[in-house]
């Protein structure tokens, strides 16, 4: 029995986005609520990037920008990172935890375009510009981390 408690307490973390996460894999956002949790907890803000299928430039940025940060020990304590099909239907807990699915979400966050990039304070509040598109590889890791500062600065200004 208590083996089976183990694996169930193992499987909802799993679920839920809490699990350690392979620092190779952008994970899919789940539930965006105890994802939340977990940012303010960590002091720190929630990136999603929002693809589609067969999305090069997607691909592009999670494998040349994402994981690379993910790796990072300092990115890892600034900013958490998840991605998000914006043709899905699997099924979704937002940041208010309230469910909906992939696919609605990013129609209420008004995204018709991939990838896009949001970064979120942990009430699930926008902190700043969305990034569109890739644009130019010189310039792109300076919007990201631009995009996270004011993700940092917003929820510091409103611990004040």
């Amino acid at each position: 029995m208590k083996y089976v408690l183990s694996a169930l307490l193992v499987c909802s973390g799993l679920l839920s986005g809490q699990a350690s996460a392979n620092p190779d894999v952008v994970g899919v956002a789940r539930n965006l609520h105890a994802d939340a949790q977990l940012a303010k907890r960590d002091d720190k803000p929630v990136l999603i990037i929002f693809t589609s299928p067969s999305c090069v430039y997607c691909e592009r940025v999670i494998s040349y920008y994402l994981v690379p940060m993910q790796r990072n020990p300092d990115y890892a304590k600034k900013v958490l990172i998840r991605q998000m099909d914006i043709t899905s239907k699997r099924p979704l807990i937002d940041f208010h935890g309230k469910p909906t699915t992939e696919q609605q979400y990013a129609a209420r966050m008004n995204i018709t375009f991939a990838p896009t990039i949001i970064v979120f304070t942990p009430d699930g509040k926008p902190a700043g510009k969305r990034l569109v598109g890739l644009g130019s590889k010189d310039y792109y890791g300076g919007y990201m981390d631009q995009a996270i500062d004011a993700g940092l600065t917003r929820m510091r200004a409103t611990h004040q």
